[in-house]
């Protein structure tokens, strides 16, 4: 089953992907706070409400994957890292914005957990990311149902700092936006791109996409794993390639460089 068509959306092993349902389920069944959200599905983060557990949370997933990105992660992704200073503390989306903004013109706004497709590509179509304000609990450190804070930023902010990456993500909004019935198309791109993506660089296979480089088991896997696919990456095959949410991925598309992304948000939906 496509993951956009129609489900209550559900990670991978990897990490939630933050690809939106087009369908979703009622808001009393899903994790975040929907009280008092705007029009748009925005809330206000109060990054100084974290409790110790939250923080010694991050710590932990932000200690275990910082490693692994240093070791399987493209270098435009470290740099990111790097640039925003994300360090030991659950990140202050305002005080991240005031980095990233100038760079590329990107914001992280707060939403609280899922949010409708709609809603979703209008935020990035207008350089605006959706970020989850909730953290998942220490037992589920390597398996959450639905996208948390530490996958939505860890795995997604990074990137946006390339321009060539943003310049993508926010045409890939503007598709979204036009898609209508074809946006399951849109969906796949989406995932074999931005949450599992592979990118073939001087340094050798690396990984981008946000859905690994949160993973402890995926990231080794994507890169390392046995019996996987790691074709070259063409958008019209990935558009009808389906994908499996439920277990670790057995293929992988791989890009030469980021400027393919941007020609694949152009490709004919049909």
């Amino acid at each position: 089953m496509d993951y956009s068509e129609g489900q209550l959306c559900r990670d991978s092993p990897a990490q939630a992907p933050h690809i939106r349902c087009m369908n979703m389920a009622p808001l009393d069944s899903l994790r975040g706070d929907y009280a008092g959200m705007a029009p748009d599905w925005t809330v206000t983060q109060t990054p100084d409400l974290y409790s110790d557990e939250e923080q010694a949370v991050w710590r932990l997933l932000l200690e275990r994957q910082s490693a692994l990105a240093r070791r399987y992660a493209c270098t435009e992704f470290l740099q990111g890292l790097e640039t925003l200073g994300i360090g030991d503390t659950i990140p202050d989306y305002a005080a991240v914005n005031a980095k990233l903004e100038p760079l590329t013109g990107w914001r992280v706004v707060a939403v609280p957990g899922l949010i409708p497709d709609a809603a979703f590509y209008d935020h990035l179509a207008h350089r605006r990311f959706p970020v989850t304000v909730w953290i998942r609990k220490r037992e589920e450190l390597d398996y959450l149902v639905e996208p948390d804070l530490f996958h939505d930023f860890f795995g997604h902010v990074p990137l946006l700092t390339d321009p060539v990456f943003a310049d993508y993500m926010q045409e890939y909004g503007r598709r979204g936006v036009e898609a209508g019935p074809n946006v399951h198309l849109l969906a796949r791109l989406y995932w074999f791109t931005v949450e599992f993506g592979l990118i073939r660089t001087a340094q050798g296979l690396k990984v981008y996409g946000a859905g690994i480089v949160s993973s402890a088991a995926e990231i080794r896997h994507a890169i390392e794993g046995d019996g996987v696919e790691r074709l070259p990456f063409d958008a019209a095959t990935v558009m009808h390639r389906p994908y499996e949410i439920d277990r670790l991925q057995n293929t992988y598309f791989v890009l030469d460089d980021f400027r393919q992304l941007f020609e694949a948000a152009q490709t004919r939906l049909a």
